[in-house]
């Protein structure tokens, strides 16, 4: 399916366009299982908390994903709302053809494979059947536009012309590279219209693409995008039981503090509880997933 989306929509009532995603934080029901798995499948790096947390990345300052381990946690209910996906961005199309390589060795098993016109991906799911894709960006000079907006597609990805980039050497690479981030969260949501009025109208982020069945899209700073949004699995379904495998909450990170205090007077205008998590703050969305929202500098 091909889609035009708008673009360079930002006006007033817009998150800052340097907004990105950070860090996504599981309940997983064995937390060794996991460990090895995004240690050696995903090539992550993890560093121990004091309270059993495990966070994982290329360096202890930038967790992409954090951990917590309960074996008595409730099974992760694929029809209630929460995570689709977290999406792990590399810096380069080679990155991705050594992801491939490390899965491989891994032996862990693809999901799908997809090309989006934007980017390219692989898609698998974790131990406890939460969804991860590891993708890589086309340079956004590169992104095809219409008069109507940005074009993205879902194609099938031919891998053996992404393991090409390899040639005949350093086929493999234990760890991911150190520009490895998480590019966007993809959340299974109960009502999209409602999704919308919560990540537009409240967040202020830029719809990218509104017209996929079932599925929205959006934005800061004109990227195709940082949050996706769908009911394929869940309309109308409840948020999980507290403390149940899966999405415990993720973070949506502001470049300064002006601009988080901006946000944090949006939801507090639009009647809506905020919660305090140590320094940081979070607000549940309509479906009941907890957005963190924290500010990169002090000031």
């Amino acid at each position: 399916m091909t889609m035009a989306t708008p673009v360079d929509a930002r006006n007033e009532a817009s998150i800052d366009p340097g907004t990105t995603v950070g860090p996504v934080r599981l309940t997983v029901a064995d937390l060794d299982a996991s460990r090895s798995f995004y240690e050696r499948a995903i090539g992550l790096r993890p560093f121990e908390r004091d309270d059993g947390t495990i966070a994982f990345g290329t360096d202890a300052a930038r967790p992409l994903v954090e951990l917590r381990g309960d074996s008595s946690a409730p099974a992760l209910n694929p029809r209630a709302t929460g995570l689709f996906h977290l999406a792990i961005l590399v810096p380069t199309r080679r990155d991705l053809a050594l992801a491939l390589v490390r899965l491989a060795q891994a032996r862990w098993p693809l999901d799908g494979a997809s090309d989006h016109l934007v980017s390219e991906a692989l898609y698998l799911s974790d131990p406890d059947g939460n969804g991860i894709e590891i993708y890589r960006d086309r340079p956004r000079e590169d992104w095809s536009r219409t008069p109507d907006g940005l074009r993205m597609a879902t194609l099938p990805l031919d891998l053996d012309d992404v393991l090409g980039e390899l040639g005949h050497a350093d086929g493999f690479q234990e760890l991911a590279p150190d520009e490895t981030t998480i590019g966007h969260v993809h959340l299974q949501v109960s009502d999209l219209a409602d999704a919308e009025r919560f990540y537009n109208g409240v967040l202020g982020f830029d719809v990218m693409v509104r017209g996929y069945p079932g599925a929205l899209f959006v934005s800061a700073g004109g990227y195709h995008h940082h949050l996706g949004l769908n009911t394929w699995r869940s309309a109308g379904s409840p948020p999980p039981p507290p403390g149940s495998v899966g999405l415990t909450s993720f973070e949506v990170l502001l470049p300064t503090r002006t601009e988080l205090d901006r946000v944090l007077e949006r939801v507090r205008s639009a009647g809506l509880e905020i919660e305090s998590v140590g320094d940081d703050r979070a607000v549940r969305d309509p479906a009941g997933n907890t957005v963190t929202l924290r500010s990169a500098s002090p000031s």
